[in-house]
C-alpha cells in the first residue's frame, strides 16, 4: 500500500491468532493516523493498553444484552417513524433512509437524546468528506501526512461540524446523568459523564468517545442493512420466504418485540448471509510489536497486516459457490465444520465490536418492521461497485422501489 510493504492473511486460524490467541502481540497500526486522530481521538476503536482496557470496562454495561434487549420497542418505532410516510410505487434512496434510522438508534439508546432534523441531515452530509478522506489514494501514501492536499479543507470543516454536534448531544445531557436514589440511567453517555464528574475522565476523551459511538455505531448496521434490502430485491424467493417466516411469527400490524426474534431463523441467517457477501467492515488491520513469524513468513515489527474479511468470506476454501446468496447456508448441520473465523464481521477476540450485541438486535427490528408492510426493488444498475473508506459503501445511489405488501 503506497510505500508500505504489507502482508495479507487468508487462513482462519491464523486470523485467530491474530484477533484472539496472541492478541497481546499485535496492535492497530496507525497509518493516515493524523486524520483518524482528528476523528477519533483516544476513543474506545483506536486506544491500546490499559487506556482501552479502562474503557472498554466502563462501556460495557452499556452494551449489554440485557440492557438494549429492553429497548426494542423503540428500535422499532424509530424504524416506523422513519417508513410510515415512504411514497408507494416511488423510490426512496435506501442508503440515506437506513442511515437516519441507525443515526435515530444510536442517539437514543446510546447517547440518550433525540436530535432536531436539521442537525441529524448535518451528521449524514459531514459523513461524505469524511468517508472521503480515508479512500485508499496512492498519492496520500507517498506524501508526509504533513503536505497539504487538496480535500484537506472539506475533511477539517466535517469534523468541525461533527464536534459541535458532539457538544450540542453532550450539553443536552449535562446535570441527567445521575437519577438520584442509585437508580443511574445506564445509557453509554450517562455512564461517560459520570466518570468525567468522578475525575476519571477527560472533557477530550468523552469528547473522543461521544464521536466513536455516533460514527461507528450507526455507519455498520446501516450498511448491513442497505445490502439486505438489496440481496432481497435480488433474489425474491428469498424474500418470500422471509415474508412468510414474518407473517407467521409477528401479530399482525403491531410492532416486533425482542421476544418474536426468537422464532425468527431465517431472519438471522438472511442477515448472516449479507454480512459475509458485503462486510461493512471489509479490512481489519493489525502489526506485531515484535517480529514475528506466520506461515513461514517472517513479518517485522510494525508491518502491516491486513485480514481481509472481504476475501476470506468469499473464499472458496471454506465456502460453497461462494459468490451465491444462501441464507440456508447458515443451518447448524452446514456450518458444523466451518472454521470459526472463515466469518468474522464483528473482528474477533478482545477488541471484537462492542457493539454486535446492538446491531443485531437492531438490524432485525428494523427489517421485520419494514418488510411487514414493504417490498424494496433495486432500480439501479448491477452489479454493485464499491467505495472502500474506513467502511465499504455502494458507489451508486441505492434507490429502491417502494411496494406494498
Amino acid at each position: 500500500m503506497g510505500p508500505m510493504e504489507t502482508y495479507v492473511v487468508t487462513e482462519p486460524a491464523l486470523v485467530e491468532r491474530l484477533l484472539v490467541s496472541d492478541a497481546a502481540e499485535f496492535r492497530k497500526p496507525e497509518f493516515q493516523a493524523d486524520a483518524i486522530d482528528d476523528l477519533l481521538g483516544d476513543g474506545l476503536l483506536l486506544s491500546e493498553g490499559e487506556s482501552w482496557r479502562e474503557q472498554r470496562g466502563r462501556a460495557n454495561p452499556a452494551f449489554s444484552m440485557a440492557r438494549v434487549a429492553g429497548f426494542d420497542a423503540d428500535i422499532a418505532a424509530h424504524a416506523a417513524d422513519r417508513v410510515d410516510d415512504w411514497p408507494v410505487g416511488d423510490t426512496v434512496d435506501v442508503e440515506a433512509a437506513m442511515t437516519h434510522i441507525t443515526l435515530d438508534v444510536i442517539l437514543d439508546v446510546m447517547l440518550g437524546v433525540s436530535l432536531p432534523e436539521a442537525r441529524v441531515d448535518a451528521i449524514g452530509d459531514a459523513l461524505e468528506p469524511v468517508g472521503a478522506r480515508f479512500e485508499p489514494d496512492p498519492v496520500r501514501f507517498a506524501v508526509p501526512e504533513w503536505l497539504p492536499m487538496p480535500d484537506d479543507r472539506e475533511y477539517a470543516a466535517a469534523v468541525a461540524t461533527l464536534d459541535d454536534l458532539v457538544d450540542d448531544i453532550v450539553a443536552a445531557r449535562e446535570g441527567t446523568a445521575s437519577g438520584g436514589d442509585g437508580d443511574d440511567p445506564m445509557d453509554l453517555l450517562s455512564v461517560l459523564l459520570r466518570a468525567r464528574d468522578r475525575g476519571e475522565q477527560s472533557l477530550d476523551r468523552l469528547r473522543d468517545e461521544v464521536m466513536t459511538t455516533l460514527l461507528a455505531g450507526h455507519d455498520t448496521t446501516a450498511l448491513t442493512l442497505t445490502y439486505t434490502w438489496f440481496l432481497l430485491s435480488e433474489h425474491p424467493d428469498v424474500e418470500a420466504r422471509l415474508h412468510a417466516e414474518l407473517d407467521g411469527a409477528l401479530d399482525d400490524g403491531a410492532q416486533p418485540t425482542v421476544a418474536q426474534l426468537q422464532d425468527l431463523d431465517y431472519l438471522e441467517w438472511v442477515l448472516q448471509e449479507s454480512m459475509r457477501l458485503y462486510p461493512p467492515v471489509y479490512n481489519v488491520f493489525r502489526t506485531p510489536i515484535e517480529p514475528v513469524e506466520l506461515a513461514g513468513s517472517e513479518v517485522p515489527a510494525g508491518a502491516p497486516i491486513m485480514l481481509p474479511q472481504w476475501a476470506i468470506h468469499r473464499s472458496p476454501d471454506h465456502w460453497d459457490d461462494p459468490e451465491a446468496f444462501d441464507p440456508e447456508r447458515w443451518r447448524p448441520e452446514r456450518r458444523a465444520d466451518r472454521p470459526r473465523f472463515a466469518y468474522f464481521p464483528f473482528g474477533g477476540g478482545p477488541r471484537h465490536c462492542i457493539g454486535k450485541q446492538l446491531a443485531l438486535l437492531e438490524a432485525k427490528l428494523i427489517v421485520a418492521t419494514v418488510a411487514s408492510d414493504y417490498r424494496l426493488r433495486y432500480e439501479g444498475d448491477t452489479p454493485l461497485s464499491f467505495v472502500p473508506s474506513l467502511t465499504i459503501h455502494p458507489e451508486q445511489e441505492m434507490r429502491m422501489r417502494v411496494e406494498p405488501r
